[in-house]
């Protein structure tokens, strides 16, 4: 037996100290145990990993100071071959600094930083038969203010098992697609138990998040090494939004199927990402293929509006939706169907339609006061590109400040205090238009109404360039020259000349928030407008 007291040295400039370590001789092999204490210190990243091996290249550590208390065991062979290693650790953690470089987490943490500290952790490691335990608690920083974290960490054959909570007080915290919002000072509690494993998929057997009565729930979250979802098995969803209303959804796995059910819940966020959004796919999934049965009671589509009884299916095939059919009704017994098919050329096509449409317009925020009106949307979609037609009849509208604009710069004040006042009235709409890749090109966007009458075309650069052209006429003088069309020759303004102007012809080009319009008269209706105008009162 051998026994060394009161050991000092230096490994790689960090301080060792031990105040005993005994070797016994058996079986040709010696057993060792002992105890090594660390002082305080920086201690050298590289040196870490040198130390601990594959264990430690799964933790993105940037910095780290502490001390330690280590009692060890294991069994040398004379040929200095270790087995049987055995530590168990007392580690005063005064800081580490980690770089999130996988996980975007601002979405959920606004004011997230660079780097997640942790201060002031008691940390106990046990590694025993191969298999590594580490449990603490203290201080962690991830946005302004630090907040308290807790945690279980258990290594089994590359495997890494986690049982985790996180107390944020001070700090906000976000869902946004849920609209949910962590206010300051209030206490939410995040759990997050499952399993880290070697090619980077992560399994949550439970994720939870608690706020006074507000709670989430999730149950058996799959994520591949993309973090994309592959597998979810139920989600539970009751809590009150930041615009004050009360969400009681589920979903649920039967089979290879779900079921999304509930009492409320506010889809509005969802409509608005949907109407800017390009994509087809479901970005948040990595391959769904199932069939999902909805019904909920109540489903909002802004802070007031709700449609009763939404129930439907939803078909998806490779992330992307292959058939859609919902159903519901307004309060006033107004319908709303949207479907989704595909047909024998691969072409998606969809339509929505709806007797209420005020609810869907307001989504776009640069028109206001919309009252009335029947919807009836018509798309076909195929390698990214979609061709529509969108029609609304007799509604009318109070507020576009486009339109405003083009009225003063045409000097129909009158019908510009209309617009303001009690607003203008359409009898028709209709806009066909083209969607590639952020890029919207309207075809043709053809209005008429008893106060004035537009045909435009252009383009919409997604947040980028609007370029639009077109000619606008007052329903006076529209009324005036369809009457007096001959059946052959020029068409004029009135019967004197230099009575009027038809109306005038405008350009409106620019950055979205930096718009210029300019207008001309014209004495010349284009055979287009004339065209289209027939048509509509022929209809009507």
């Amino acid at each position: 037996e051998y026994f060394f007291k009161d050991i000092e040295t230096n490994y790689n400039q960090l301080k060792l100290s031990s105040p005993l370590i005994k070797i016994k001789e058996k079986n040709n092999q010696f057993l060792v145990n002992g105890k090594l204490i660390s002082s305080e210190k920086d201690i050298d990243i590289k040196l870490l990993r040198s130390l601990l091996g594959d264990s430690f290249k799964v933790f993105n550590i940037e910095k780290i100071n502490f001390n330690s208390d280590n009692d060890f065991t294991f069994i040398i062979s004379k040929k200095f071959k270790i087995s049987d290693f055995n530590l168990e650790s007392i580690i005063n953690l005064n800081n580490l600094d980690y770089k999130n470089n996988f996980l975007d987490l601002k979405k959920y943490f606004p004011n997230i930083k660079e780097s997640i500290r942790l201060e002031n952790h008691k940390v106990l490691i046990n590694y025993k038969n191969n298999q590594l335990e580490i449990s603490g608690k203290g201080k962690v920083i991830i946005e302004d203010k630090s907040d308290m974290l807790n945690y279980n960490i258990t290594k089994k054959n590359d495997q890494y098992f986690f049982n985790t909570n996180i107390s944020i007080n001070k700090n906000p915290f976000l869902i946004n697609i849920l609209q949910y919002e962590k206010k300051e000072d209030l206490e939410l509690l995040i759990k997050l138990i499952g399993v880290y494993k070697k090619n980077n998929q992560i399994k949550f057997d439970l994720i939870s998040l608690e706020e006074n009565d507000n709670r989430f729930l999730i149950k058996n979250l799959n994520l591949n090494n993309k973090f994309k979802i592959y597998d979810i098995k139920s989600l539970e969803l009751n809590y009150v939004n930041n615009k004050k209303i009360k969400n009681e959804i589920n979903l649920k796995k039967n089979k290879k199927n779900y079921e999304i059910y509930g009492k409320s819940f506010d889809a509005s966020q969802l409509i608005y990402d949907q109407l800017n959004n390009d994509e087809d796919s479901i970005s948040v999934f990595s391959d769904l293929n199932t069939s999902i049965n909805v019904k909920i009671i109540k489903t909002y589509l802004d802070n007031v509006t709700f449609i009763n009884d939404l129930t439907g299916n939803l078909d998806f095939r490779n992330n992307k939706i292959n058939k859609l059919n919902l159903d519901s009704s307004f309060t006033n017994n107004k319908k709303l169907t949207l479907t989704v098919n595909k047909n024998e050329n691969n072409e998606t096509i969809t339509t929505l339609f709806s007797d209420y449409p005020k609810p869907l317009v307001k989504q776009y925020k640069f028109v206001k006061g919309f009252e009335e009106g029947i919807l009836d949307f018509y798309s076909i979609k195929k390698n990214g590109i979609s061709n529509s037609v969108l029609k609304i009849d007799n509604f009318k509208v109070q507020e576009v400040p486009v339109l405003a604009k083009l009225l003063t710069l045409a000097s129909l004040q009158g019908i510009a205090d209309l617009l303001t006042g009690e607003g203008i009235r359409f009898t028709d709409f209709e806009m066909k238009f083209t969607n590639k890749k952020g890029l919207m090109t309207i075809d043709e966007m053809y209005a008429i109404g008893p106060a004035i009458s537009v045909l435009m075309d252009g383009y919409i650069e997604a947040k980028k360039l609007i370029s639009l052209r077109g000619t606008l006429v007052p329903a006076t003088t529209i009324n005036r020259t369809i009457a007096s069309i001959p059946l052959i020759g020029k068409i004029l303004v009135g019967k004197k000349t230099g009575e009027g102007v038809f109306g005038v012809s405008f350009k409106i080009k620019g950055p979205p928030k930096n718009l210029k319009t300019t207008v001309n008269p014209v004495k010349t209706l284009t055979p287009r407008f004339i065209t289209r105008t027939l048509e509509k009162i022929k209809k009507n």
